[in-house]
């Protein structure tokens, strides 16, 4: 066996080279546009007064959870304004929720079409594994050599790594939704089109808002794994304090995406229980709204 090698390492190394000398064109779009998405949001939220920023975060939270998330938002992300690692941290919350929005923009419409295609999911399944079993740093190989340094190449690296599990939870709503509703859409005389946006996403919502949190957590890990490819933000603090062993610095930036990460995981998931969450203003609104229905309805009967 000693002359037995498979060249898969040469044959990855001509598919990039393939790609970088004659989809120059597509990979320059790619880089601008995501460039500008990225750099855009960045320096919104840089811009912006901190307290704004703060309050917004807090009011959102408050709004689809309840009013102690919002205290604790607002005191988490006074502690990340605190350890001097407010730049960095909306520069990964850029990076994050810019991955995040092209991940589920592209992650939905194929769970959507793996739900409805058992061909489809047969062939894309294997395809997802691959995606999901590689390490994250694979992926910032060949992103580097199309696309050199900064942010670009972290978030190609970060919507790759975080997109099968919004594909899977997709197909997984989509087909979990009782048959028996389906097949009442179609005697009603529903079409496919009807019934998919009626019926089958709203039913699979919280199958589907559970897998949106998942490629937000994905990404977020993601994209302290992108600071090594120079993408700015907490990834990149946490490497130069790894090679400068700077456990001070790297302390306080992991501290700062454990906040991000519990915030934006908390928003999402209650984003997928809204009925759920009975602090929230928008619940509150709600009982509200329903206890006046509820007296106009008594009072129309005794008159």
């Amino acid at each position: 066996m000693d002359g037995f090698r498979i060249p898969l390492g040469e044959w990855a190394v001509d598919a990039v080279a393939w790609i970088r000398d004659n989809l120059s064109w597509l990979l320059s779009a790619i880089s601008t546009a995501v460039g500008w998405l990225v750099g855009s949001l960045a320096d919104l939220l840089l811009s912006a007064p901190i307290v704004v920023v703060i309050v917004v975060a807090a009011l959102l939270g408050w709004v689809v959870r309840s009013w102690k998330f919002a205290i604790g938002t607002a005191l988490s992300f006074a502690v990340i304004l605190g350890v001097g690692q407010w730049v960095t941290a909306m520069q990964t919350l850029s990076l994050v929720l810019i991955a995040t929005v092209i991940a589920v923009a592209i992650a939905i419409p194929l769970g959507i079409l793996a739900a409805r295609s058992n061909r489809f999911s047969a062939v894309i399944k294997p395809v997802l594994d691959l995606m999901q079993a590689m390490p994250g740093f694979v992926y910032l190989i060949p992103a580097i050599v199309f696309f050199s340094i900064g942010f670009v190449p972290g978030l190609v690296a970060t919507v790759i790594f975080a997109l099968p599990p919004g594909v899977r939870l997709t197909e997984l709503g989509i087909r979990s939704v009782d048959s028996e509703t389906v097949e009442a859409g179609h005697a009603f005389g529903a079409t496919p089109g009807q019934i998919l946006r009626g019926v089958q996403l709203p039913l699979a919502m919280p199958t589907i808002m559970t897998g949106v949190n998942q490629v937000i957590m994905l990404a977020l890990s993601m994209a302290v794994i992108a600071g090594i490819a120079g993408a700015p933000g907490l990834g990149k603090e946490i490497v130069q304090a790894m090679s400068t062993v700077n456990i001070g610095t790297g302390v306080e930036a992991g501290i700062s995406v454990v906040i991000l990460a519990i915030y934006l995981d908390r928003l999402t998931s209650a984003l997928g229980d809204m009925r759920g969450q009975q602090g929230s203003l928008l619940g509150e609104i709600g009982r509200r709204r329903a206890g006046a229905a509820a007296s106009q309805r008594g009072l129309a009967q005794v008159a």
